[in-house]
């Protein structure tokens, strides 16, 4: 998308939201906005089994990508902002539609969004930037990328190269699973995602999920959060979406984030420029602290889920002027981000099978009453006819907390997930084992 120079000097008024998304990062999304000064009704476009559940929040039965029902919709509803969440709508373009018609977006446009939806233009990106990163090597067949693994004789991170819903990575620990992971991305199991593999040495270090919100020419940092991508307790099993977050992570404090905006964030954003893109959304880096320093492991160009679910309660009323500030272009109009000094915490209850075959259609059982410390939000879920809620994908909801230290704070979210049962249910009990003292 070109670079825009309309860049107003005061933020009109906002009252009415839309978010695009079906999934838990939305479902906070639209709960936290919902609380925000002057906001009288947000609308969640498919959204899931809980969205009218959050009070002041609409279910607009419209698929993600359908640009003209998205179109019609904020226009019939006097739409004055559209937070676009999931990865899948940014990259196909939906933003730079929506904005074309006229529309306030929170949400790169296509080119932008190829920070995440594809992993080769996103490390050239960061080469061009100068941004600390594993060396990769970029293949496009079975055959060269086992003769790259031939070369250097040793274990690889393998990736597909597009979207595949935050499972298409294998961190192996041996040449044979290297080999076995190459293979099954070329067999087609992540589909056209799959078609170019991005290879990368293995890097040792704790990881930390740093979110940026940007206008195309300034960026606002949120606290740092620390995601639990493993579906078993001490961190073994498959790759999932996430089961679970807390922040702020203790792994970066102030001079840390000022570290991470320097080297990292400011001169992508600076790269992005340069080629002609005004990036106006989320800036996610998904970071390792190794033993030589920060590095990359990837860029997402939307919020984490379940980081979001994490982040969300500790914001201010500020948010939504936020977000159309950088919507707008004018990050320097919007009020300060009041942003709360506890600790929050994120457990995720999966269904059966999660994440290679998750069951769906069981039964939600819900006795918990969400408070001001205490929240549920729902991501693969559906109501039936009847009222009914049923499982409906793999991550089902999630149950976060905050209190003023994290023992306090996953005490209480483990006691909310207590209150919660489907059949299948699934959970790690170790969510935040590296911030727990109990």
């Amino acid at each position: 998308m070109a670079m825009s120079s309309t860049r107003p000097h005061h933020l009109p008024p906002l009252e009415r939201l839309l978010v695009v998304g079906s999934g838990g990062r939305e479902n906070a999304l639209a709960w936290a906005l919902r609380r925000c000064s002057g906001i009288e009704d947000v609308w969640v476009t498919p959204g899931n089994g809980g969205t009218k559940e959050q009070q002041g929040c609409g279910c607009l039965a419209i698929a993600e990508t359908d640009v003209n029902g998205l179109i019609d919709a904020c226009q019939s509803l006097q739409i004055d902002l559209v937070v676009i969440g999931p990865e899948a709508p940014l990259a196909a373009g939906v933003a730079d539609e929506l904005r074309k018609a006229g529309l306030a977006v929170f949400g790169p446009g296509a080119e932008g969004a190829q920070l995440e939806a594809s992993k080769a233009w996103s490390k050239t990106l960061m080469a061009q930037a100068g941004v600390p990163t594993a060396k990769h090597w970029t293949v496009s067949t079975a055959a060269d990328a086992l003769s790259v693994l031939n070369q250097v004789q040793q274990p690889l991170v393998v990736k597909a190269d597009g979207l595949a819903a935050g499972k298409g990575v294998c961190v192996a620990d041996s040449i044979e699973a290297t080999a076995e992971a190459i293979q099954e991305v070329f067999s087609g199991r992540f589909g056209a995602a799959g078609c170019q593999l991005v290879l990368e040495e293995r890097l040792e270090g704790p990881e930390v999920s740093v979110f940026a919100l940007c206008d195309g020419e300034q960026l606002l940092l949120l606290p740092p959060a620390q995601d639990h991508k493993r579906l078993e307790d001490g961190d073994r099993g498959p790759n999932t979406g996430g089961m679970g977050a807390y922040a702020p992570a203790p792994l970066l404090d102030a001079a840390g984030l000022d570290l991470v905006r320097r080297v990292v964030l400011e001169p992508t954003l600076a790269t992005l420029k340069q080629r002609g893109i005004d990036y106006r959304g989320v800036i996610y880096a998904g970071l390792m602290l190794t033993p030589s320093g920060l590095q990359v492991i990837e860029f997402n160009c939307r919020f984490g889920d379940p980081e979001c679910q994490t982040l969300m309660p500790l914001m201010g009323p500020e948010l939504a002027k936020v977000l159309q500030a950088c919507a707008l272009g004018c990050l320097d109009q919007a009020p300060e981000l009041l942003i709360e000094d506890r600790c929050s915490a994120c457990v995720v209850a999966a269904a059966a099978g999660y994440p290679n075959a998750p069951r769906k259609g069981d039964r939600l059982n819900i006795q918990l009453q969400p408070g001001p410390s205490l929240q549920l939000f729902h991501a693969g879920t559906r109501c039936t006819e009847e009222g009914d809620q049923l499982t409906n994908g793999g991550r089902v909801l999630a149950v976060v907390a905050q209190a003023n230290d994290f023992d306090q704070a996953f005490s209480n979210a483990y006691q909310g997930l207590d209150q919660v049962y489907f059949e299948g249910i699934t959970y790690r009990r170790d969510i935040g084992h590296q911030v727990r003292q109990s």
